[in-house]
């Protein structure tokens, strides 16, 4: 009994002697990394159009680079915005798209890990950066493709904006530039917007904007860049081919999706169903049944549509053109055929009735009535003349005799 209790607690006593050396080894490079001079960061930005580069770096040596797991988080804000994007990368530099933004405030952080336990060893304080970019004389910018092949963009000029100044449109997609077909105008005769049609995208592929804008008085000039999905920006037709009918005591409505210049598959679509005093409902699929027998006197149903699913969209379609159920005009099939069926049931019982009423299956079944014998006679001798005309070839004398033969004979009845 005494050995088999020692290997317990020998291997008791060895994983504390284990831990004891971890907790050492890892008081020990907490201790090394406390001892090292604190962690700082530099920040700075270079030009990469249609945006700039965010960079930074630190005073970590060679060896605790090989010795520990160093990440860093961004945290950075754009001027007039409440919404604040943090990210964390291993690399020391991001790539920050302006979209027409004035500027942003940035800070960085660096932390150290163990790579044994992914503990945090050591982690700097936030280093702020803030870039401010050239004045922005435009807002409100927006972009939307329609009908396929339209292509529309429109913007406002800023109050600050110098008198002398113009804007000019183009962009760039598969490899190719495009400039403004047809500028809109306000009544200064400034182009606050941009009309294109014809216009073919590859959804995949990313259009490039570039608005340019140019102080005339001075012949200078400010780029303004900003990047589209073209799927992003589509503004669906309203589903097509809608119908509606009354079945199984529920209103159902049907429908098929709109074209559009990407993916087309049914899961791509998500729909919104509007009727007359109900909530707006959505709807995945391409047809809806609400259980409603009665509806009011005149109701309308709409449909509406938008990408959800395959890419995320924002815009929806404008809304179907109404059509109306009413219960005065809308067939229920299931009710429409019961009725028939009992008024074919009921005609045919009335029919029934009036045939025994007036015994019209018995002058219906009646038999017809056999011919006369002297009928019969009559056409036998008939035959029988005709065939002995064609066999003597006297036809014309013996039918002449004949003819006078029954002439005396009605003459002699006449006189008797």
């Amino acid at each position: 009994m005494a050995h088999v209790t020692v290997i317990p607690i020998m291997l008791i006593t060895s994983f504390f002697q284990c831990k004891t050396l971890f907790s050492t080894s890892l008081a020990s490079e907490q201790q090394d990394v406390g001892d090292a001079p604190e962690l700082r960061n530099t920040m700075w930005i270079s030009k990469h159009e249609p945006g700039v580069i965010l960079s930074w770096n630190n005073n970590l040596t060679k060896e605790e680079i090989e010795k520990y797991t160093v990440k860093y988080i961004l945290s950075y804000k754009f001027f007039n915005t409440t919404h604040e994007n943090e990210e964390r990368l291993q690399k020391k530099k991001k790539r920050i798209n302006l979209n027409l933004h004035s500027g942003f405030n940035a800070k960085v952080k660096t932390q150290l890990f163990s790579k044994e336990t992914d503990d945090v060893i050591k982690e700097s304080g936030w280093t702020e950066f803030t870039y401010k970019a050239p004045p922005v004389y435009i807002q409100n910018f927006s972009c939307i493709i329609y009908n396929i092949s339209f292509f529309n963009c429109t913007w406002y000029i800023k109050a600050e904006a110098p008198e002398d100044i113009q804007i000019f449109f183009s962009y760039r997609h598969i490899g190719k530039d495009f400039d403004c077909q047809q500028y809109i105008k306000n009544a200064r005769k400034k182009n606050i917007g941009c009309h294109m049609k014809e216009i073919y995208f590859q959804p995949s592929r990313k259009i490039n904007l570039n608005i340019t804008v140019r102080d005339m008085k001075n012949n200078s000039r400010l780029s303004y860049y900003k990047i589209f999905t073209p799927q992003t920006i589509e503004k669906l037709n309203p589903p097509i081919n809608i119908s509606v009918s009354l079945e199984n005591r529920s209103i159902q409505i049907h429908w098929k999706p709109p074209p559009t210049i990407g993916s087309a598959s049914s899961k791509c679509f998500l729909y919104e169903v509007k009727i007359t005093d109900l909530k707006i409902v959505n709807v995945t699929g391409e047809k809806y049944e609400y259980p409603f027998h009665k509806p009011a006197r005149k109701c309308a149903a709409q449909v509406r549509v938008k990408k959800e699913k395959c890419i995320r969209n924002k815009i929806w379609s404008e809304w179907s053109e109404p059509v109306f159920i009413d219960h005065e005009k809308t067939v229920d099939v299931m009710l429409l055929s019961l009725t028939l069926f009992c008024l074919l049931i009921f005609l045919g019982g009335l029919l029934i009735l009036a045939c025994r009423r007036y015994q019209c299956l018995e002058v219906i079944t009646m038999p017809v009535p056999h011919p006369s014998d002297n009928i019969k006679s009559w056409l036998v001798a008939d035959n029988t003349t005709r065939i002995k005309c064609q066999c003597k070839g006297r036809c014309t004398q013996m039918l002449l005799w004949e003819y006078q033969k029954r002439m005396e004979m009605r003459t002699f009845n006449r006189n008797v």
